[in-house]
């Protein structure tokens, strides 16, 4: 199966990249699993661990992580600092940031304070693992109150490196921020590739600069869809694969499932004794198109990344875009366009002259963009500002720990980001 498998390569190659990183209980996890919780990347080896299974089972995802959070905390002697997702790790810090006086006063006490989410059995479960702790307590507080750029390597001076077991695409949004801010100084080390479910690849060379996934052979049935070809294309195997060529991506992941195109699209970066090398290229539900012009969720963020550095002061903490068809009729009578909404950090407003150099920055980058602007066919992007952690309530409301979506197509979700706007 390709569970184990991949684990024990990740262990192997953590082991070999961090020597000191498979310490006991030197791993901490931050990782929300609904109900039902889930194997951690290094399974094989559970005394790695030093956060409660129960803890990540919890109804509430902002609870989970805080909790997750406390326990991690609780340890001073990290090597690792795990999470499921990117999103996850990021927020865990951001609740660091704003409720660190709370969670000192738990450390010092022992004491898990009740709060929504956390059913009151847990909590007594959870309580009974935490011992008071004054002298972690004051140091959180310490360091907490000089600030928080690098205060990751600060809590936890003996970490090695900072894993999250999914991040590519946009995902890595939030691992550069994190590597600019609260982890200065600290490697990352993303080892796995997922779709539909089921686990198709791994990073065996974590220092690498440019990460690339090892595509392993017997994890799942995997087919590849070539990208621009002439006639109607066949799906081609894993010895058939083409290097510097884009394939979309079809997996079978179990015998007797469902044959699926998974909308993810892989280049071909080389070979590993005969095994595909690949990156993740884009996924293809996350691009824009209201009039068929398909600008991906990569190209997309890259127009906006340079419309930031137009803004003096912005720094972005996350986005998301809606097409207007979404809207229904609030949308009113103008051409159907983009929304998009920002949460971000050093600007309390935008002038309209900032708010148009993202379509100004679009119809540059896209010239089929360009044109339907020029037409009418596609109307002006609307540009809307959310509350502060807005994008943490929405993850959520997700229901599921799935990687961020670029672009909305609930109603639900865009009711939700819609009731935070603030300008």
């Amino acid at each position: 199966s390709s569970s184990p498998q991949g684990s024990l390569l990740y262990l192997d190659a953590l082991g070999a990249a961090f020597p000191r990183a498979l310490a006991r209980r030197g791993t901490a996890l931050l990782h929300w699993t609904p109900g039902c919780p889930r194997a951690p990347a290094g399974w094989p080896l559970p005394s790695l661990y030093c956060t409660p299974t129960a803890a990540g089972a919890l109804p509430s995802r902002a609870a989970a992580l805080r909790v997750q959070l406390l326990f991690a905390l609780q340890q001073r002697a990290l090597r690792v600092l795990e999470a499921g997702l990117a999103a996850e790790l990021h927020d865990a810090l951001v609740a660091l940031h704003t409720e660190w006086p709370q969670l000192a006063q738990e450390l010092a006490l022992g004491r898990l304070s009740p709060q929504p989410g956390m059913p009151e059995g847990v909590r007594d479960q959870l309580q009974a693992l935490l011992t008071p702790d004054g002298a972690r307590a004051a140091e959180l507080r310490a360091e907490c109150a000089r600030g928080f750029e690098g205060i990751v390597l600060r809590l936890w001076p003996q970490l090695e490196v900072v894993v999250v077991r999914t991040a590519h695409g946009v995902e890595r949004l939030y691992c550069d921020s994190l590597r600019q801010a609260d982890c200065q100084g600290l490697p990352f080390y993303c080892p796995f590739y997922q779709a539909a479910g089921a686990l198709l690849g791994i990073i065996l060379w974590p220092v690498e600069p440019a990460p690339q996934f090892l595509l392993c052979p017997d994890w799942a049935f995997c087919e590849f869809l070539p990208c621009l070809a002439d006639k109607e294309p066949r799906t081609v195997l894993l010895d058939e694969l083409w290097e510097g060529r884009e394939y979309g991506l079809v997996v079978t992941a179990q015998p007797g499932e469902y044959r699926c195109r998974t909308g993810e699209v892989l280049k071909v970066t080389g070979f590993h004794k005969q095994c595909p090398m690949v990156e993740p290229v884009r996924r293809e539900s996350q691009t824009l198109s209201v009039r068929g012009e398909s600008i991906s969720e990569e190209q997309f963020c890259q127009s906006l990344c340079h419309t930031l550095s137009m803004w003096p002061g912005a720094r972005l903490i996350d986005y998301v875009c809606v097409e207007s068809s979404l809207l229904g009729d609030s949308s009113g009578p103008c051409a159907p366009h983009y929304e998009v909404f920002l949460e971000l950090q050093g600007l309390r407003d935008l002038s309209e002259g900032q708010r148009y150099k993202l379509d100004q920055c679009l119809q540059e980058d896209f010239p089929i963009y360009k044109s339907f602007r020029f037409k009418g066919s596609i109307g002006p992007l609307h540009l809307h500002m959310v509350k502060p952690r807005t994008f943490t309530r929405l993850r959520g409301a997700l229901g599921s720990p799935v990687p961020m979506p670029r672009v909305l197509h609930e109603e639900q979700l865009l009711q939700l980001i819609q009731g935070s706007v603030i300008s």
